[in-house]
Protein backbone atom coordinates (compact mmCIF):
# COMPACT_ATOMS: atom_id res chain seq x y z
CA UNK A 1 0.00 0.00 0.00
CA UNK A 2 2.54 2.34 0.93
CA UNK A 3 4.58 1.72 -2.39
CA UNK A 4 1.14 2.40 -4.94
CA UNK A 5 1.04 5.70 -2.36
CA UNK A 6 4.44 6.82 -2.78
CA UNK A 7 4.30 5.65 -7.26
CA UNK A 8 1.12 8.01 -7.14
CA UNK A 9 3.03 10.98 -5.36
CA UNK A 10 5.97 10.49 -7.38
CA UNK A 11 3.84 10.74 -10.55
CA UNK A 12 1.58 13.57 -9.66
CA UNK A 13 5.00 15.19 -8.98
CA UNK A 14 6.72 14.46 -11.97
CA UNK A 15 3.43 15.72 -14.46
CA UNK A 16 3.50 18.89 -11.54
CA UNK A 17 6.86 19.70 -12.58
CA UNK A 18 6.25 19.34 -16.15
CA UNK A 19 3.90 21.58 -16.24
CA UNK A 20 5.64 24.01 -14.19
CA UNK A 21 8.15 24.52 -16.91
CA UNK A 22 5.37 24.78 -19.81
CA UNK A 23 3.91 27.21 -18.01
CA UNK A 24 7.38 28.83 -17.26
CA UNK A 25 8.16 28.45 -20.86
CA UNK A 26 4.98 29.74 -22.09
CA UNK A 27 5.60 32.86 -19.64
CA UNK A 28 8.56 33.39 -21.18
CA UNK A 29 7.65 33.17 -24.71
CA UNK A 30 4.34 35.21 -24.07
CA UNK A 31 6.67 38.18 -22.69
CA UNK A 32 9.08 37.67 -25.68
CA UNK A 33 6.65 38.22 -27.90
CA UNK A 34 5.53 41.42 -27.00
CA UNK A 35 9.12 42.49 -27.12
CA UNK A 36 10.89 44.83 -29.74
CA UNK A 37 13.29 41.99 -31.27
CA UNK A 38 16.32 44.07 -33.63
CA UNK A 39 17.27 42.14 -37.05
CA UNK A 40 19.52 42.99 -40.03
CA UNK A 41 17.22 46.17 -40.51
CA UNK A 42 18.13 47.78 -37.43
CA UNK A 43 21.31 49.83 -36.34
CA UNK A 44 22.05 51.89 -32.70
CA UNK A 45 23.42 54.59 -32.72
CA UNK A 46 25.52 55.55 -29.75
CA UNK A 47 25.45 58.99 -29.18
CA UNK A 48 28.79 61.37 -27.85
CA UNK A 49 29.28 58.77 -24.59
CA UNK A 50 32.68 60.41 -24.13
CA UNK A 51 34.38 61.69 -20.98
CA UNK A 52 33.69 65.25 -21.42
CA UNK A 53 29.73 64.64 -21.02
CA UNK A 54 30.33 62.25 -17.77
CA UNK A 55 30.90 63.05 -14.23
CA UNK A 56 34.59 64.72 -14.07
CA UNK A 57 33.78 65.71 -17.43
CA UNK A 58 33.89 69.52 -18.94
CA UNK A 59 30.36 69.54 -19.66
CA UNK A 60 29.19 66.99 -17.89
CA UNK A 61 25.72 65.53 -18.05
CA UNK A 62 24.20 64.24 -14.37
CA UNK A 63 24.21 60.48 -14.65
CA UNK A 64 25.90 60.54 -17.67
CA UNK A 65 28.29 57.50 -16.56
CA UNK A 66 25.09 55.63 -15.17
CA UNK A 67 23.86 54.46 -18.71
CA UNK A 68 27.43 53.03 -20.20
CA UNK A 69 26.68 49.20 -18.49
CA UNK A 70 22.90 49.21 -20.22
CA UNK A 71 24.15 49.90 -23.42
CA UNK A 72 26.54 47.69 -23.69
CA UNK A 73 23.93 45.24 -22.31
CA UNK A 74 21.39 46.89 -25.24
CA UNK A 75 24.33 46.47 -27.91
CA UNK A 76 24.90 42.67 -27.89
CA UNK A 77 20.88 42.19 -29.37
CA UNK A 78 22.55 44.72 -32.77
CA UNK A 79 24.46 43.61 -35.55
CA UNK A 80 25.17 47.06 -36.49
CA UNK A 81 26.08 49.70 -34.39
CA UNK A 82 27.63 53.23 -35.07
CA UNK A 83 29.06 55.18 -32.43
CA UNK A 84 29.32 59.45 -32.22
CA UNK A 85 31.93 61.38 -30.83
CA UNK A 86 32.35 65.23 -30.77
CA UNK A 87 35.19 66.22 -32.17
CA UNK A 88 35.85 69.95 -31.80
CA UNK A 89 38.54 72.22 -33.06
CA UNK A 90 40.37 74.39 -30.15
CA UNK A 91 38.89 77.38 -31.53
CA UNK A 92 35.32 76.33 -32.21
CA UNK A 93 32.67 78.70 -32.53
CA UNK A 94 30.31 77.07 -29.77
CA UNK A 95 33.21 77.63 -27.11
CA UNK A 96 32.00 80.34 -24.84
CA UNK A 97 35.80 81.10 -24.14
CA UNK A 98 36.20 82.73 -28.01
CA UNK A 99 33.44 85.02 -27.49
CA UNK A 100 35.00 87.50 -25.43
CA UNK A 101 31.93 88.46 -22.32
CA UNK A 102 30.33 85.89 -22.30
CA UNK A 103 29.80 82.45 -20.29
CA UNK A 104 28.78 79.23 -21.00
CA UNK A 105 24.90 78.11 -21.86
CA UNK A 106 24.48 81.66 -22.81
CA UNK A 107 23.35 81.52 -26.30
CA UNK A 108 24.35 84.00 -29.57
CA UNK A 109 23.39 84.57 -33.16
CA UNK A 110 25.39 82.94 -35.52
CA UNK A 111 25.11 82.67 -39.64
CA UNK A 112 23.03 79.44 -39.15
CA UNK A 113 21.09 80.51 -36.57
CA UNK A 114 20.82 80.62 -32.57
CA UNK A 115 23.76 78.97 -31.12
CA UNK A 116 23.96 77.67 -27.53
CA UNK A 117 27.78 78.52 -25.76
CA UNK A 118 29.48 75.92 -24.29
CA UNK A 119 32.45 75.31 -22.35
CA UNK A 120 35.48 74.19 -24.08
CA UNK A 121 34.74 69.88 -24.52
CA UNK A 122 35.77 67.37 -26.91
CA UNK A 123 38.73 69.24 -28.06
CA UNK A 124 40.25 67.18 -30.99
CA UNK A 125 42.84 64.39 -29.93
CA UNK A 126 42.32 65.17 -26.00
CA UNK A 127 41.29 62.87 -23.43
CA UNK A 128 37.96 64.54 -22.94
CA UNK A 129 37.69 64.01 -26.13
CA UNK A 130 38.07 60.40 -25.88
CA UNK A 131 35.08 57.57 -26.22
CA UNK A 132 34.25 56.46 -22.35
CA UNK A 133 36.59 53.53 -21.71
CA UNK A 134 33.53 51.26 -19.91
CA UNK A 135 31.87 51.38 -23.56
CA UNK A 136 32.26 48.12 -24.70
CA UNK A 137 30.94 47.14 -28.01
CA UNK A 138 33.95 45.40 -30.14
CA UNK A 139 31.10 44.65 -33.09
CA UNK A 140 30.70 48.36 -34.05
CA UNK A 141 32.09 49.23 -37.19
CA UNK A 142 31.60 53.44 -37.49
CA UNK A 143 32.67 56.23 -35.72
CA UNK A 144 31.10 59.49 -36.93
CA UNK A 145 33.32 62.51 -35.84
CA UNK A 146 30.77 65.48 -36.01
CA UNK A 147 31.97 69.16 -35.22
CA UNK A 148 35.14 69.12 -36.82
CA UNK A 149 34.27 72.24 -38.67
CA UNK A 150 35.69 75.59 -36.67
CA UNK A 151 32.60 77.37 -37.71
CA UNK A 152 29.47 75.52 -37.47
CA UNK A 153 28.48 73.75 -34.23
CA UNK A 154 26.84 69.75 -34.96
CA UNK A 155 24.55 68.01 -32.64
CA UNK A 156 23.06 65.51 -35.24
CA UNK A 157 24.77 62.55 -36.44
CA UNK A 158 23.66 63.27 -39.91
CA UNK A 159 23.20 67.22 -40.40
CA UNK A 160 25.61 69.88 -38.87
CA UNK A 161 23.74 72.94 -37.18
CA UNK A 162 24.01 74.62 -41.00
CA UNK A 163 21.49 72.18 -41.60
CA UNK A 164 22.74 71.60 -45.12
CA UNK A 165 26.14 69.90 -44.33
CA UNK A 166 25.62 66.50 -44.41
CA UNK A 167 28.01 63.96 -42.27
CA UNK A 168 27.59 60.89 -44.32
CA UNK A 169 25.84 58.65 -41.78
CA UNK A 170 22.34 58.65 -44.13
CA UNK A 171 24.40 57.46 -46.99
CA UNK A 172 26.28 54.46 -44.81
CA UNK A 173 22.74 53.41 -43.45
CA UNK A 174 20.82 53.43 -46.52
CA UNK A 175 23.71 51.72 -47.94
CA UNK A 176 23.53 48.93 -45.38
CA UNK A 177 19.74 48.64 -46.04
CA UNK A 178 18.91 49.92 -42.80
CA UNK A 179 15.28 50.65 -41.91
CA UNK A 180 14.84 51.65 -38.26
CA UNK A 181 17.36 53.24 -35.76
CA UNK A 182 17.48 52.94 -32.03
CA UNK A 183 19.35 56.38 -30.00
CA UNK A 184 20.78 56.58 -27.16
CA UNK A 185 23.35 57.83 -25.25
CA UNK A 186 24.22 62.05 -24.35
CA UNK A 187 22.25 63.91 -24.55
CA UNK A 188 18.50 63.64 -24.74
CA UNK A 189 17.79 67.23 -25.30
CA UNK A 190 20.53 67.72 -27.55
CA UNK A 191 22.75 65.32 -29.92
CA UNK A 192 20.44 62.24 -29.18
CA UNK A 193 16.92 64.62 -30.01
CA UNK A 194 18.53 66.54 -33.24
CA UNK A 195 20.21 63.06 -34.28
CA UNK A 196 16.20 60.84 -33.95
CA UNK A 197 14.70 64.43 -35.66
CA UNK A 198 17.33 64.09 -38.55
CA UNK A 199 16.50 60.57 -38.75
CA UNK A 200 13.56 60.52 -39.44
CA UNK A 201 13.78 63.73 -42.30
CA UNK A 202 16.31 61.10 -43.96
CA UNK A 203 13.67 58.55 -43.92
CA UNK A 204 14.48 56.34 -41.10
CA UNK A 205 12.52 55.27 -38.64
CA UNK A 206 13.27 56.42 -35.10
CA UNK A 207 13.09 55.30 -31.32
CA UNK A 208 14.84 56.55 -28.82
CA UNK A 209 15.73 54.01 -25.75
CA UNK A 210 14.98 56.93 -22.65
CA UNK A 211 16.49 54.91 -19.92
CA UNK A 212 19.75 54.55 -22.11
CA UNK A 213 20.31 58.40 -22.40
CA UNK A 214 20.48 60.98 -19.96
CA UNK A 215 19.73 64.53 -20.64
CA UNK A 216 20.89 68.27 -19.79
CA UNK A 217 17.63 69.88 -19.34
CA UNK A 218 18.34 73.67 -20.22
CA UNK A 219 15.47 75.73 -19.58
CA UNK A 220 13.18 72.98 -20.14
CA UNK A 221 14.83 71.65 -23.15
CA UNK A 222 14.15 68.14 -22.21
CA UNK A 223 10.76 68.43 -22.43
CA UNK A 224 10.73 70.32 -25.44
CA UNK A 225 13.19 67.39 -26.96
CA UNK A 226 10.17 64.88 -26.34
CA UNK A 227 7.59 66.97 -27.49
CA UNK A 228 9.22 67.90 -30.46
CA UNK A 229 10.10 64.05 -31.69
CA UNK A 230 6.81 62.73 -30.55
CA UNK A 231 5.61 65.46 -33.22
CA UNK A 232 7.94 63.66 -35.83
CA UNK A 233 7.15 59.96 -35.13
CA UNK A 234 9.65 59.52 -32.95
CA UNK A 235 8.96 56.74 -30.81
CA UNK A 236 9.95 56.97 -26.94
CA UNK A 237 10.74 53.27 -25.27
CA UNK A 238 12.59 52.19 -22.55
CA UNK A 239 15.30 49.10 -22.97
CA UNK A 240 12.31 46.88 -21.11
CA UNK A 241 11.22 46.82 -24.85
CA UNK A 242 13.94 45.25 -26.32
CA UNK A 243 14.60 41.78 -26.80
CA UNK A 244 17.88 41.64 -25.09
CA UNK A 245 20.22 38.64 -25.43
Amino acid sequence: MRDMARRRFLVAASIGGALAALSAAGLRSALAAGKIKPGDSDALLVIDVQNCFVPGGSLAVKEGDQIVPLINQIAKAFHNVVLTQDWHTPDHVSFASQHPGKKPFEAIKLAYGTQVLWPDHCVQGTEGANIVSGISIPQAELIIRKGFHRDVDSYSAFLEADRKTETGLAGYLKGRKIKRVFVCGLATDYCVAWSALDARKFGFQAEVIEDACRGIDLNGSIAKAWTEMTKAGVKRIQSGDLELA
